[in-house]
């Protein structure tokens, strides 16, 4: 009797071990069948890619010049683009209470006087051009009333251009006055020829 309760105790351990061993293959197989499936979930998926042909490539971008950049107003000043056109009239900030007819230089009999001394005071070398040891002239058209007033003043030819004497030039005459013009004994409004000189001392 009692040897037969080894027996059956035996048998139940080795059943019972089977089994175990049996679950523990089980829970390793699947641990291992879901890590390998989390894996591949995890694989990126393949893009599509465009096949380009080497004469189809873009070229490279533009490299920017090389040395060291400037920005300053000579800088700029060199960059700039002359012109032909005859810039408008630049109006000096008097006002024609009516419509002033400007008789042509060759019309009048005597020519306006203007202060000559005011305007070299009022003539500023401009900074470009004295920084680069660069003289000018400025050839000027004045818009010049019949009491002797520079209403307007027009930049025929500046040289050379884009250096500053035109602005230089036009702001002298702010505020000047003058005798005006005559033909036939009476004042007159005119256009005058003026040029201005920068020159350097």
């Amino acid at each position: 009797m009692i040897s037969m309760n080894f027996s059956n105790l035996a048998r139940m351990r080795a059943l019972i071990f089977t089994l175990v061993t049996v679950l523990h293959i089980i829970v390793i197989v699947f641990v291992a069948f879901n890590m390998n499936s989390e894996a591949f979930d995890h694989e990126p998926m393949a893009g599509v890619m465009k096949l380009v042909d080497v004469e189809e490539e873009l070229p490279p971008p533009e490299k920017p010049p090389e040395g060291p950049q400037t920005n300053t107003m000579e800088a700029i000043a060199e960059t700039m683009i002359g012109t032909d056109e005859t810039p408008p009239p630049i109006n000096l900030g008097y006002r024609a209470p009516e419509q002033i007819d400007y008789l042509p230089q060759h019309k009048i009999s005597i020519l306006p006087v203007l202060p000559e001394d005011q305007i070299v005071r009022a003539t500023i070398y401009p900074p470009i051009a004295q920084r680069s040891n660069i003289e000018g002239v400025v050839y000027l058209e004045l818009f010049i009333d019949p009491q002797g007033n520079v209403r307007d003043v027009r930049i025929l030819r500046e040289t050379p251009q884009g250096r500053g004497f035109g602005e230089a030039a036009v702001n002298a005459f702010k505020g000047i006055r003058g005798k005006p013009a005559q033909a036939n004994g009476a004042a007159v409004a005119v256009r005058y020829r003026y040029n201005i000189n920068f020159k350097l001392n």
